[in-house]
């Protein structure tokens, strides 16, 4: 019958694919009318896969949470997030950085400040890392745990019942019975009792067909692989939960104490203070601390001239029983007290300061650290008098000079770090110190700006020098100012207190141990078979089998091999023709199981031929 289409009536799709792609070529009109199932829905729009349900699903992104790719790629998110945290100014740390960067980059900040890149680690974001890489560890390591305690209470695996397939293999001809071959063999794999090797169960094989009746040994060891791995996660754990109750628990402040004065552990004693979260003021130790005196060494030699060998603080603590006791503070060795360790972070002087106004009134009488800005000690320093009895307020800047050297020019500059000639160079500024508008300002700072300068007849501003015991008048009669006779020094402390350090430090500990152990300890599995062969004599093969490659696994089979004694070669071996096909392969000769027996030559001795592996069974066999 001839095809009465037309060509155009075929390049036309039929109806019931109208809709769907068809690849040109492929006709599944036979599949269609046969009603068969053609992978697509009645629509011809694609795949009709079945749907898993909200069930499905969930457990589908438990097992993605829990996954070690999800794991990684977390722990990776993690350590980015945490970058901004380090390079923008963080609004817990150091709020004043954090308001100077917003005023420098008004449309920029704004938009980081929204986003929370200036409270990073408390962010929303940051949060949800951190939660979701907690979550993952805890769903990776429970059903793990219950593997691993499921495989240590269940026995080895059996023997195989050919070993030729396996990469190590080894085969003993001997005159032991084969379970007293077998129990030398376990006792051998099993290792001392103190530290065993080897997880060892020994059983019986019936006789089967082609192959004798058997004492065979199953051997295992690396179970402390998969124990150093969940150590390692555990750990891991542990250090996520002691660092985040440490950022809730600790604080840090700083204080400057000068000699002969006190501090008390108290959060309105220090000059700085942050905290955490979960942090209670009432919490703190209320110990107290004077500084008695400090020490500090410089070098005099040309070599190393003023540099600095020895800073010491000598302290007394004060308990809240009422207990005093005498410490040290140096660099890099803190003090230890109720928990928190005290630092030595800088020194300086802290000259004592009086100044008296234009009606003769103290104004100002207090210890003023200034701050050493090179090797010398040179140090700036402000004083700020608004207490003045009428008239300008006076602001005092200047440096003091631990070794003074004045030129003829009037100029002056330090020549040693230690007080030997103490000098004073003040500039006087009279105006409104801007301190009672109620906006912090740095004390270390004078802003200068609406302030007038006191200059001399030639319009250069006046310098004062003020040494020790000495007083001088203050220009445009403002008053006096005067240094005391002796210049006290001052530390700066640095007190930390976070109770996770010790937590920290050992789950870090653990988890370089488990790391190690799930790195260096290696898996494998040995299987061992005796049984006694159609000439009498008792062979004993063994095969083993390692997770990945092991180079030393040969050598193990071989070490568990060499306690047994070869059988003298002049007597026959066994029939290997009737061990069974899978003995031929039983694996090569033994050539490390031990020292070559002396006496042995050229041509092979007895003792040589006594020692066979599966190989050299073979070429008993035929000779026999």
């Amino acid at each position: 019958m001839a095809d009465e289409r037309r060509p155009d009536a075929e390049v036309a799709d039929p109806p019931s694919r109208r809709g769907g792609y068809v690849p040109h070529g492929i006709d599944d009109e036979f599949a269609e009318a046969a009603g068969a199932p053609s992978g697509r829905d009645a629509g011809g729009r694609g795949p009709n896969a079945p749907g898993i349900g909200a069930v499905g699903m969930l457990r589908w992104m438990w097992r993605q949470l829990t996954s070690m790719r999800v794991a990684l790629m977390l722990l990776m998110l993690l350590a980015v997030a945490a970058v901004p945290g380090s390079v923008l100014p963080q609004r817990g740390q150091d709020p004043g950085a954090v308001t100077e960067y917003l005023g420098d980059h008004p449309d920029l900040g704004e938009w980081l400040d929204r986003l929370g890149f200036f409270d990073v680690y408390t962010s929303v974001w940051f949060s949800a890392i951190y939660l979701l890489l907690f979550v993952s560890l805890v769903g990776c390591i429970v059903p793990r745990t219950g593997a691993h305690w499921r495989a240590l209470r269940a026995r080895p695996p059996r023997v195989p019942s050919r070993f030729g397939r396996f990469p190590a293999q080894a085969g003993v001809t001997t005159d032991l019975a084969p379970e007293d071959a077998v129990g030398l063999v376990a006792a051998r794999l099993r290792g001392p009792r103190h530290l065993p090797t080897f997880r060892v169960d020994r059983r019986a094989e019936p006789e089967r067909a082609g192959r004798a009746a058997a004492r065979t040994i199953s051997a295992e060891r690396g179970y402390l692989r998969e124990s150093g791995n969940l150590l390692f996660h555990l750990a891991l754990l542990g250090l996520l939960v002691s660092v985040a109750m440490g950022q809730m628990l600790h604080y840090r402040g700083q204080a400057i104490v000068t000699e002969d004065r006190g501090f008390a552990n108290a959060v309105v004693d220090y000059d700085t203070f942050e905290k955490g979260a979960w942090f209670q003021a009432s919490s703190l130790v209320p110990f107290s601390m004077t500084l008695d005196a400090f020490d500090s060494e410089f070098a005099s030699d040309t070599v190393a001239f003023a540099q600095a060998r020895d800073f010491t603080a000598h302290v007394t603590v004060t308990e809240p029983d009422g207990s005093r006791r005498a410490e040290q503070i140096k660099v890099n060795h803190p003090l230890v007290t109720d928990g928190a360790k005290i630092y030595l972070q800088g020194n300086g002087f802290a000259p004592e300061i009086t100044v008296t106004d234009a009606d003769g009134e103290i104004a100002f009488s207090q210890r003023v650290p200034f701050l050493p800005e090179d090797q010398m000690y040179t140090s700036r320093g402000v004083v700020k008098v608004p207490d003045v009895s009428g008239g300008d307020q006076i602001g005092l800047v200047g440096y003091f000079l631990p070794t003074a050297v004045v030129d003829d020019d009037g100029n002056a500059r330090s020549t040693f770090p230690q007080p030997l000639e103490p000098l004073l160079v003040l500039e006087v500024y009279r105006g409104d110190l801007g301190l009672d508008e109620g906006v912090p300002r740095n004390v270390y700072q004078l802003d200068t700006a609406s302030l007038t300068p006191s200059v001399d007849e030639t319009g250069e501003r006046v310098k004062l020098l003020v040494r020790p015991g000495e007083a001088v008048e203050l220009p445009d009669g403002l008053g006096t100012v005067a240094l005391g006779e002796e210049v006290p020094r001052y530390v700066a402390l640095d007190l930390r207190h976070d109770p996770s350090l010790g937590f920290v430090l050992t789950f870090a500990l653990l988890a370089l141990g488990g790391l190690a152990l799930s790195l260096f300890t290696p898996r494998r599995r040995v299987w061992v078979r005796a049984f006694v062969s159609d000439s009498g004599a008792t062979v004993v093969e063994a095969a083993g089998l390692a997770r990945g490659d092991d180079a030393g696994l040969q050598g193990e089979v071989d070490r568990a091999m060499a306690v047994l004694p070869v059988r003298d070669a002049a007597e026959p071996g066994p029939e290997r023709a009737s061990a069974g096909p899978e003995r031929a392969s039983a694996g090569p000769e033994r050539a490390s199981a031990g020292p070559e027996p002396a006496g042995s030559g050229a041509g092979g001795t007895e003792s040589e031929a006594g020692r066979n592996t599966g190989s050299s069974a073979r070429n008993e066999t035929t000779k026999d």
